[in-house]
Parts: C-alpha cells; sequence; structure tokens
C-alpha cells in the first residue's frame, strides 16, 4: 500500500472516530449543539478526505471531474458547520456576515451542480501525473469556471467572520478560547483556502491535500470541547464529594434537601427527603408527583403558596401532611427558596424538609391535656360558683319563704290586715332585689380580669383563631373556610376575650356537627361592613341546627342542649361581647345547621364601602 493511501486513510478514519465519539456523547446531551456540529464537522472531511483521494487517484478527466464535483458536498457542510459552531460555542461573530457567508456557500453548491462540470471547471480537459511521496498522482488541466468566485469569496468572508469573532472574545476577556479554538481555526482555515486555490488555479504542481488542515480545526474544536467535559467531571466528582457532606449534614439534622429545576421539571433530592416522601432512590421525581403525595386537605394551599413564591420570589414555609403508599401519614415542615437565571426568570427552587410529626403528636396531647385541664377548671369554678350562690342566696331566699308563709297565714284568716300584707310583699320585692344584686355580683365575679381595649382588625383575630385550631380541626376531619371582607374597619376590644368568644363558637359548631355526625363538616367564617360601620361576623356550621323555641334560650346561663354541657359558654360570650358594646345572636341555616353573629362598633375608615350590609 502507498503513502498516500495510507495517510489519506488514516486522516479519513481519524475523522470518522471523532464524529463516532462526539455523537456518542451529543446522544447523552441533546442539548450540547457544539458538539452536534463537531460531529457534523468530523463527519464532512472524513468524506472529503475520500473524494480529494479519487482525484488524486483518478484515471480520468471525467473521474476526477466527479470527484471535484462531489466535494463540494462536504465542504458546504463544513463552512456551515463551523460558522454555526463559532456563533453558539463562542458566542461571537457578526450575525449578517455568517448568513451572508452561509447564502454564498450555498448558492456555489447549487452552481457546482447546474453549471459545468463542476463549481471550478467548466471541462476538465486532460490529467497529467507528477511524483508525490514517491508515486505518481493526478492533478488537472482545463478551463476554469469563473463562478468560482463566488466560492472563494465566502471563503474570504470566513476568513474575516472568524477572525472578527477572535476578536470579540479576546475583547470578552477569554483570551484562551480566543487564541486556542478561534486561532487554529483561522490558521488551519487559510492553510487550506491557500493550498486549494494554489493547487486549482494551477499556480503550483502540487494535488489538494487540505484535508490535512482540516484535521487540525477537528483538533483544536475537539480540544476545546473534550477540555470542558473534563472540567465538567472535575466538577461533577467535586459536586458528589459536596452531595456527600450536605448528605451527612442533613441526615444528623434530620431533614430532607432537595431543588426543584422549574423549567425542566426535574426535582432532585436527597436520600432522607426521599425516604420521608417514599420514593425510591432511582425514581424520577417531577413537581406533579410530589404535590401527588400531598393529603388532599393541605394539597391546594401548599401549590398555591408554592406558585406564589416562584411568581413573587419570596422564601416559603410551610407545614403540611404527606401520605405515603402504604397510608401512613407524616407532618412535615417545608422551607425553601427560589433562585433566578441570569435573565431573571425564576430558575430552581432550594429548600429542605423536617419531619415534624412527633412535634404534632406532642401538640396534640398537649392540646388534649390542656382541654382536660380547661374542663376540670370549669368544673372546679362551676363547684365555687354553685356553693358561693348557695351560701349568698341563703339569706335572702330565707326572707322571701318566711315573709311568703306569713303572708299565706294572713290571707288564711278573715280578718286580713292588707298594709301588713302590703309590707310583707314590700319585703320580698326587697329581698328578691337583693338575690339579684347577689347574682349580678357574681357574674362580675366571673369576669374576674381587667378589659384592656386596643385597636384590632377582626379578619386578622379570626386568622389566629384558625391558626390555634388548625391541628384540632385537621384530627377531627373539620375543614374552615372564610369569606373576609377586605375593606373592614378597625375595632377597639379585648383581643383575649373576642379571641375566647371565636373559640367558644368554634368549639360549639365542632361539637353540634359531631354529634349529628354530619357528612359536611365545614365551618364557614364570614365577615362584613354593617351600613353603620360596625364589623358583622358570622360562625356557621353544618350541623342540625338549633330549635326555633331555643334561638333565643341558648345565650341564657346554664342553659344547654348537650348532654353534658353546662350552659355557660355562650352566656359568657354575650356578656363578653355586650360589654364591647356589640350584639350577639343565632339564626338556621336554610340548607341545614346553625350561625352565631355578633357586631362589633367600627373605629377606623375602610379604604371602600362597597360591602355595606345592613345588620340586624
Amino acid at each position: 500500500m502507498s503513502w498516500v493511501t495510507i495517510l489519506w486513510s488514516m486522516n479519513a478514519s481519524a475523522c470518522l472516530t471523532l464524529a463516532a465519539i462526539y455523537f456518542l456523547v451529543w446522544c447523552k446531551r441533546r442539548k450540547a449543539w457544539d458538539i452536534l456540529l463537531l460531529t457534523l464537522s468530523s463527519a464532512a472531511i472524513a468524506v472529503y478526505t475520500g473524494f480529494e483521494l479519487c482525484m488524486i487517484r483518478a484515471e480520468t478527466p471525467a473521474q476526477f471531474a466527479t470527484a471535484l464535483r462531489w466535494l463540494q458536498v462536504p465542504v458546504w457542510v463544513l463552512i456551515l458547520s463551523l460558522v454555526a459552531f463559532v456563533r453558539i460555542r463562542l458566542r461571537a461573530g457578526r450575525p449578517w456576515l455568517a448568513w451572508t457567508i452561509c447564502a454564498l456557500r450555498t448558492l456555489a453548491l447549487l452552481v457546482n451542480f447546474l453549471v459545468g462540470q463542476n463549481l471550478n471547471y467548466r471541462e476538465v480537459t486532460h490529467l497529467h501525473h507528477i511524483p508525490f511521496l514517491g508515486e505518481s498522482v493526478s492533478i488537472a488541466d482545463g478551463v476554469h469556471n469563473p463562478w468560482m468566485l463566488v466560492a472563494q469569496l465566502s471563503l474570504l468572508l470566513f476568513v474575516i467572520f472568524t477572525a472578527d469573532a477572535a476578536l470579540s472574545v479576546w475583547r470578552r476577556g477569554d483570551r484562551r478560547q480566543a487564541l486556542v479554538t478561534c486561532g487554529s481555526i483561522l490558521f488551519f482555515a487559510l492553510a487550506a483556502i491557500v493550498e486549494s486555490l494554489l493547487a486549482l488555479w494551477q499556480l503550483v504542481d502540487w494535488p489538494l491535500t487540505a484535508c490535512f488542515c482540516f484535521l487540525g480545526i477537528i483538533v483544536a474544536m475537539g480540544y476545546e470541547i473534550s477540555r470542558e467535559t473534563l472540567r465538567a467531571a472535575q466538577l461533577s466528582d467535586d459536586l458528589r464529594e459536596s452531595e456527600e457532606r450536605m448528605t451527612l449534614a442533613s441526615a444528623a439534622a434530620g431533614f430532607g434537601v432537595w431543588v426543584w429545576s422549574i423549567a425542566r421539571n426535574e426535582v432532585w433530592a436527597s436520600e432522607r427527603w426521599r425516604s420521608l416522601f417514599g420514593f425510591t432512590l432511582d425514581a424520577a421525581i417531577t413537581f406533579e408527583k410530589v404535590i401527588e403525595r400531598i393529603h388532599p386537605d393541605d394539597r391546594e394551599i401548599v401549590e398555591r403558596d408554592v406558585r406564589r413564591a416562584v411568581t413573587d420570589r419570596k422564601e416559603i414555609m410551610v407545614e403540611y401532611r404527606i401520605v405515603l403508599p402504604d397510608s401512613t401519614q407524616r407532618w412535615v415542615l417545608a422551607r425553601g427558596k427560589v433562585q433566578a437565571d441570569s435573565n431573571g426568570k425564576p430558575a430552581r427552587m432550594l429548600g429542605a424538609t423536617l419531619d415534624i410529626t412527633q412535634r404534632k403528636g406532642a401538640e396534640a396531647e398537649l392540646l388534649r391535656q390542656r382541654t382536660e385541664l380547661a374542663h376540670l377548671s370549669r368544673v372546679a369554678m362551676l363547684g365555687e360558683l354553685s356553693g358561693s350562690m348557695a351560701h349568698e342566696l341563703n339569706q335572702p331566699l330565707t326572707a322571701i319563704l318566711s315573709n311568703a308563709q306569713a303572708a299565706q297565714r294572713f290571707l288564711a284568716d278573715d280578718h286580713t290586715d292588707l298594709n301588713e300584707v302590703r309590707d310583707i310583699l314590700a319585703d320580698i320585692v326587697a329581698e328578691d332585689k337583693r338575690a339579684g344584686e347577689v347574682i349580678r355580683r357574681l357574674r362580675l365575679l366571673l369576669k374576674k380580669g381587667e378589659v384592656q381595649h386596643q385597636p384590632l382588625s377582626v379578619n386578622e383575630l379570626i386568622l389566629e383563631v384558625l391558626k390555634l385550631v388548625r391541628s384540632e380541626l385537621v384530627n377531627q376531619n373539620f375543614t374552615a373556610q372564610t369569606q373576609l371582607a377586605p375593606d373592614l374597619p378597625i375595632v377597639h376590644a379585648d383581643g383575649v376575650q373576642l379571641q375566647q368568644v371565636l373559640l367558644n363558637l368554634v368549639m360549639n359548631a365542632c361539637e353540634a356537627m359531631a354529634s349529628a355526625q354530619s357528612r359536611a363538616r365545614e365551618l364557614t367564617f364570614r365577615t362584613e361592613r354593617c351600613e353603620d360601620g360596625s364589623v358583622h361576623v358570622s360562625v356557621a356550621d353544618c350541623g342540625p341546627g338549633i330549635p326555633p323555641e331555643q334561638l333565643q334560650r341558648i345565650f341564657e346561663s346554664f342553659y344547654t342542649t348537650k348532654p353534658h354541657g353546662m350552659g355557660l359558654g355562650l352566656a359568657v360570650c354575650r356578656t363578653i361581647i355586650t360589654a364591647q358594646d356589640g350584639n350577639l345572636w343565632a339564626t338556621n341555616n336554610p340548607a341545614g345547621g346553625a350561625t352565631v353573629h355578633f357586631t362589633l362598633p367600627g373605629n377606623g375608615t375602610a379604604q371602600s364601602g362597597n360591602d355595606r350590609v345592613a345588620c340586624a
């Protein structure tokens, strides 16, 4: 085998090998267009080398002309690939110049198949042979095609385009890339162009050998991409080491780390997080799959908060329940932060999730104990109240009884002294008033504590109460809906006492729905602004409702509709609301259930008054 065949075959094999390697790399990284362009360039040079070898080995002018014609196809692919590589890889070069080069080269390719035998010759008249590398090779003589100037103009513009791109990259500060990548492309392109012009214009007796210059371009491009691949591999190792350290730290702290790529909708998560949510180590996770693991009652809240955090670029911190595939429920606390890309758009959300199931269980137990303690406290208070009431009322009741018995005896006598009876009845009235005063003082004793009036937002107060009872509502499968008017005036009242009222109404509504085993276990809080400037608050349930004859009596002391109730809750609520110059009443809902209303005088000016209503 001759040296010519060996060298050209080695050049083609090297290009094909590089093309195959980088094609496999591109298959793994489909968005790396620069790698695909390098693959196309390598394949084009391999084909070019084959046609160049056919020209050198041509035995007739027709064979030489045909090889030279088809040679223009890989040249067209190579030039367009190089232009696109510079634009995409280096982000340099003037776009109008790039489009001009592509247009001229495409025109040259069309002319190559339409005018003459090929782009370079109208006709190849004959061949002559010259010695080269110890053997005889073919070069052509013939009539040149003037359209060859179009191709040469495109090559000149390509040199200018590459030089301009190198200058832009240099000014940008990336001098290594300007010298290695742009400099190599420019140097080997000039060498190939000069060699081709000298050979095709028959200025020297020398065969086409531009394929070796083109190989130099591929080596330079491959070096740049391989260098980045090695750097990416090093970064991957560093990232893996950092991930191991972060996983160890998160495992020690008991929380799981996650990263949500918003654009690709992919979630990376640590082993601890995957275990917490019930995902295997090799499972592909998306935002939708995470949402599916959240409890249905919490899903809408979490998704809304996440979307809002992405839109507003704010941090998010939310507690919610997750349901594992085996139906196990867990409470988690998640906190995340949105990061933006170079264009300022949300790119990813990073965060950590902590298992708070034990804490929630402890809170539930504490709430249960607190409820029992409050119940015992109420029983003790009622015992003290009953003893005090019996002691305080004993004397006036005894006097009333004695006077009544005396009156009976006077009335039994045929000669009744009406004046004496009148005195007895007056004593009875006086003792009755005394008993009433005793009861009034006992009520004041029940309201022990100084009332502190302060400016309050009723909507915020309702939301605070919902936070306090949220776990209780969740444990009993109750839901709470709010329809809060945005234009409520500020009220001056005692916040602690108003919270006591709202808590009492919530607990009464829950007990009513639980006792009736209602399917719809929903509470609805509404606020409105009345025409007189006062604030109207209502708490509606889906329970059995209140018998019409009891709508007023339920607010009486010691009157209750519960089997084990004491009849003090609503009475105390009315006392508190009345002390705030407000009103408290109850109604039945047309669709079932009851609603307790109360109004409070407003002492502020709202922003708008479009939702004013006439309050009872």
